[in-house]
């Protein structure tokens, strides 16, 4: 089936969530080869205005970051979701049910993506941050047609569809940090929302990001690089609808009408062998029965309705348009991550990081200017 499926448009919020996070951190000089580089911290002029209290934690020996940073990521990810809930009507008509005899065996979700971060520091422990991201993605699902019987159900027809489409995301984030010995922990968390032009409101996520890492000094004093494991946990607002027009979804062509023709023939005969199955029970069997026999009249009803429906539209296709209403989510919403940092000196740093685990793999290269306020 040729059907760029309405469902891929309702799984294209999960690639919003865009993986926001810029490691920076205060580092305490302990060693010893470098223990002449507290006094030379703590006498250096601080005439600046961000961090607040910067000048006392730097007295105490911590050599904090520039307060302020612009940094561009690049991220690639693909996640597996899942599909609850969908209901879909045509030219405005009734929503019909879908998760009753339609099923989703997988949902694959990839995306690429490029966000400009501007950040400071209001506090040695307090990074905050702003988000803008523009995101290319792409959706596969495959998805079975399955109608009941007396024994179950019994899948039809399968089909797979994929699409396409952009979006753009503003946010902010907050990422508190303590830096001990040489060590450090981040709790890093984000709010977000997502412009998709085939959905009717943004899209709220919630990132969290908890990180534990440590710092390992060059021969030069600005120069380090540090590494980092973590996990990523991602909260998306579940519940989506919307209208699209009906060509933008669909390609009627003759193997969707031969689709949409064996599907209403499936129907008939299992309704058939329904009806012989429920009638060649005795009196007391249908009492026991008489319950599944109903719930099993009832989808294929429900199925029949939908074909015809989708076949109506198409035949309109000009005209038509397409209404739904969806549940989606994370198959799992944490995965873990690993990352580093190289630092250059206190102005330029690159970093890299790479989530695994949890039915999501993701990897984000970035780069960051810093500078004092």
């Amino acid at each position: 089936m040729k059907a760029k499926s309405t469902i891929t448009f309702f799984t294209a919020v999960f690639f919003f969530s865009t993986y926001l996070y810029g490691q920076v951190f205060s580092d305490k000089v302990v060693s010893e080869e470098r223990i002449e580089l507290v006094d030379s911290i703590a006498d250096e002029p601080y005439p600046y205005l961000l961090p607040i209290w910067g000048k006392k934690v730097i007295e105490k020996g911590f050599d904090i970051p520039y307060s302020a940073g612009l940094g561009i990521n690049y991220v690639t990810q693909e996640s597996e979701i899942l599909v609850q809930n969908l209901q879909v009507g045509f030219n405005n008509g009734e929503l019909i049910e879908l998760d009753e005899f339609i099923r989703f065996p997988s949902a694959v979700a990839t995306s690429t993506v490029i966000n400009f971060r501007p950040d400071i520091w209001v506090f040695p422990f307090l990074n905050v941050y702003g988000v803008l991201a523009r995101t290319n993605s792409s959706t596969a699902i495959d998805a079975v047609l399955t109608l009941p019987n007396q024994d179950g159900f019994e899948d039809i027809f399968d089909f797979s569809t994929k699409v396409e489409f952009e979006g753009s995301t503003v946010g902010f984030g907050l990422t508190p940090t303590i830096g001990v010995a040489g060590g450090w922990i981040a709790l890093d968390m984000n709010f977000s929302w997502s412009d998709i032009n085939e959905l009717e409101d943004p899209v709220y996520t919630f990132v969290f990001g908890p990180r534990i890492g440590k710092t390992f000094h060059f021969r030069r004093p600005d120069q380090n690089i540090a590494v980092w494991v973590g996990a990523f946990r991602v909260d998306i607002k579940n519940e989506t609808s919307g209208s699209l027009p009906f060509s933008e979804i669909f390609d009627f062509d003759g193997s969707l009408q031969e689709k949409i023709d064996d599907g209403m023939q499936a129907v008939v005969t299992k309704q058939q062998e329904l009806d012989d199955w429920f009638n060649a029970l005795s009196p007391p069997q249908q009492v026991v029965n008489r319950p599944k026999y109903e719930a099993a009249t009832t989808i294929l009803g429900a199925a029949n309705n939908f074909l015809f429906r989708l076949e109506d539209a198409g035949q309109r296709i000009a005209d038509s348009s397409v209404q739904y209403n969806i549940d989606k989510r994370q198959k799992n919403l944490w995965n873990m991550v690993v990352g580093g940092q190289y630092q250059f000196n206190k102005n330029l740093m690159v970093r890299a990081e790479f989530g695994f685990l949890g039915e999501r793999t993701q990897f984000i290269g970035g780069l960051q200017y810093r500078f004092r306020l």
